[in-house]
């Protein structure tokens, strides 16, 4: 059973540390490489607050499509350089927009959201696809959430056969 409770009282690094030990608890057992990835979606959106949407998408055809994820229904397929996860994916790099209004071509997939962390997923310097997560708040994402959700591709990427999702998609 998983008590989110027991995080109530933790600092920011302290909850985001046991985040990561708790994520490779979830995901390095012998579950599906596709329930690793659902369980991974619902642990950081449930230890991120202000989060109204996070999920992934994977790179497949040459373009992002959707994959587990929280929150509202959201777009299917991003082409690669498109909105704030096509930017990510095109770079490798993890973005982190303070306002989506002012990104030049957000695709605006929940009205609700108002600033969005994409961290893309590289494997052996092949895109895999990204981590995405979007706020409610305005300038919600810190350098904190940056550096512990790259941490958290990385446990990703020790414990998810990312051929067995790939060819899912």
């Amino acid at each position: 059973m998983f008590d989110i409770s027991i995080y109530d009282k933790m600092s920011l690094n302290d909850r985001y540390d046991t985040m990561l030990t708790s994520l490779e608890g979830l995901i390095s057992g012998d579950e599906s490489d596709l329930t690793k990835l659902c369980n991974a979606a619902a642990l950081i959106n449930a230890l991120i607050s202000d989060l109204n949407w996070c999920g992934f998408y994977i790179y497949s055809n040459n373009e992002l499509v959707l994959g587990p994820f929280q929150g509202m229904p959201a777009c299917t397929k991003i082409k690669v350089e498109a909105g704030v996860c096509g930017k990510a994916a095109s770079t490798k790099e993890t973005i982190v927009v303070e306002d989506v209004h002012s990104f030049e071509g957000h695709i605006a997939c929940d009205s609700a959201s108002n600033s969005e962390l994409v961290v893309p997923i590289v494997k052996d310097d092949n895109l895999i696809g990204v981590l995405d997560l979007d706020s409610f708040k305005v300038g919600r994402f810190s350098n904190s959430e940056k550096i512990y959700l790259e941490k958290a591709v990385e446990v990703l990427n020790k414990y998810i056969n990312w051929e067995h999702i790939i060819s899912a998609f």
